[in-house]
Parts: C-alpha cells; structure tokens; sequence
C-alpha cells in the first residue's frame, strides 16, 4: 500500500479535511490523558454521494489506521450507515521506531472491505500506542474518485481498429475463364483418346528360348 507522491495526472475529490480531533480518557480526580486516539473527518464539498477509487495520503507518525464509510444504501435513496471499510492497517514497522512514520500510502477499493460506493463521509481513526510522539497525523489526505468504464466508446475504439476488407476482390489477376473452360476441355479430349489406345495385350516375359533378348530389352 505503500506508494510515491505520483497521482498519474488523475483529479482528486473537492474535499474538507477536518482538523484532527484528540480523544482523551477523563478522570474526575486527575487531569484528561491521551488515549492515543484521534479522528479526521473528511467530507466531499458538493455534499453528493461519491464512489471512491482509492484514498492516499502522507504518514505523519501514524501507528494504525481505521477507515469508516458512512453510505447509503443507493446513490439518492436510503439512510446512511456507518461501516468499516479497513480495520487497524499498519503503518509503521514499529510504533516505537522511525520506520513508515512518513512515507506515503495508498488504500485502493479493492483492498476494503466492502465497496466505496455512495459514500458521504470519510472517517479516518488514527493510533499511535507509543508514548515516544508527542502528535501523530495523516497529511496530503486526497480521495479518487471511481469511474465506471465507458462501454461505448471503448467499442468506438475497437471498431476504429478493424481493417476494413473489400467486398469486391481484385478480378482483373484471375484468368479468363473461357480460356480456363477450353484448356479443361482439351485435357479431357486427350484422356479420351489414351483410354481407347491403351493395348489391352498381354506382352508375356521378354525371352527367346530360355534367354533374353537384348534387342528386346533396349528401352528404345
């Protein structure tokens, strides 16, 4: 899932990404502790529900990563439901240690647990275990939207490269036919002739008295 900061000249979705929001665990004796928790919450600015391609951002020493799809049921009707699209993703080697604590990361929709579609909020829950940073973040968050194949013009495109074939062969490189017809006839004349002077004697064994005879035998 890890990725360069390339997005291959795709658009991504007009989103607002909320400032993060750090939970605490409160005691009524003793001042709030951090629980190593936050939460991003980002919403597309049309407010329309969108279908999601991937979702990339940049690590800022984010230990775990859980991402909840609020959607609807249809593009336009039904209630929207929370669901987790991706539950506890790793993002570093080692909470504890520097290893995957900026790089770059992409979640693609094939990699969630169900499909991004419909989607009209985004909630990214971030956990970072380790006492050893002070913050933790995502940074550079940007969604991609899905886009259906178009069938049309991807049949456009086939037909553009079919070959187009003559329906009238080129006639004038075959032979004449009445010259065909009469050189047919001519060939079955001659067959006809050979047939009916064909010997039908027997010419026995080429001997005089016990021997051959070599005048017999020349092939001439």
């Amino acid at each position: 899932m890890k990725m360069n900061d390339s997005t291959d000249g795709r658009e991504p979705v007009s989103c607002t990404v909320k400032p993060p929001v750090q939970l605490h665990i409160r005691d009524s004796k003793a001042e709030p502790v951090p629980s190593g928790v936050c939460v991003v919450d980002v919403t597309p600015h049309s407010g329309k529900p969108i279908s999601i391609e991937d979702i990339t951002f940049k690590n800022f020493y984010t230990a775990y990563l859980t991402v909840r799809l609020l959607r609807r049921s249809s593009a336009l009707e039904g209630p929207a439901k929370w669901c987790t699209a991706v539950k506890d993703l790793p993002l570093m080697d080692n909470p504890h240690t520097e290893g995957g604590s900026q790089d770059y990361f992409s979640i693609h929709r094939t990699q969630m647990q169900m499909e991004p579609d419909h989607v009209v909020s985004v909630r990214l829950i971030l956990r970072q275990p380790s006492s050893a940073w002070l913050t933790f973040n995502l940074e550079e968050i940007q969604i991609f939207p899905h886009m259906e194949p178009d069938t049309k013009k991807e049949a456009s495109d086939w037909l553009s490269d079919l070959i187009l074939v003559d329906e009238h062969p080129d006639l004038e490189s075959l032979p004449d036919p009445q010259t065909v017809s009469s050189s047919i006839q001519q060939m079955w004349a001659l067959t006809e002739v050979m047939q009916t002077n064909q010997t039908t004697v027997s010419i026995g064994r080429f001997d005089v008295g016990g021997s051959y005879d070599i005048n017999l035998l020349s092939l001439t």
